[in-house]
């Protein structure tokens, strides 16, 4: 004659095979050798993400050597081109300067309004 063994608890289902159900009801639950590395490596990107992310921040250099400028209020009818021209070497295109000038007043288009201050590279 056979003999069964009676698990106590197990006609309820609220334990598992190894134990107590655990917070979750997990009871039993055991993760594989691949679990437990792809566990691990999550848990570790996870704490270097903060670290990585710092690191990949962009750094303004400076410049080759300083710019010596000087402040210069719009009058009416002035434009950004006349002000390239003023500034240009001999030879220079004036559509590198004036968007020289526009990055350098950190301007989206070339317009300009009376009162407005350029800065402009000394002559």
């Amino acid at each position: 004659m056979a003999s069964i063994a009676v698990v106590p608890g197990a006609a309820r289902g609220t334990q598992g095979l190894h134990g107590s159900p655990g917070p979750l009801g997990l009871g039993g639950l055991r993760l594989t050798v691949r679990g437990r590395r792809v566990l691990v490596a999550l848990t570790v990107l996870l704490l270097a993400a903060p670290t990585l992310a710092w690191g990949a921040r962009a750094v303004a250099d400076a410049p080759d050597q300083a710019l010596e400028v000087r402040l210069q209020t719009v009058a009416p009818g002035e434009t950004l081109w006349q002000y390239a021209a003023t500034v240009a070497e001999p030879g220079e295109d004036l559509r590198d300067v004036v968007a020289a000038l526009q990055d350098l007043n950190g301007m989206r288009s070339a317009e300009l309004q009376v009162g407005q201050v350029l800065v402009l590279p000394r002559e």
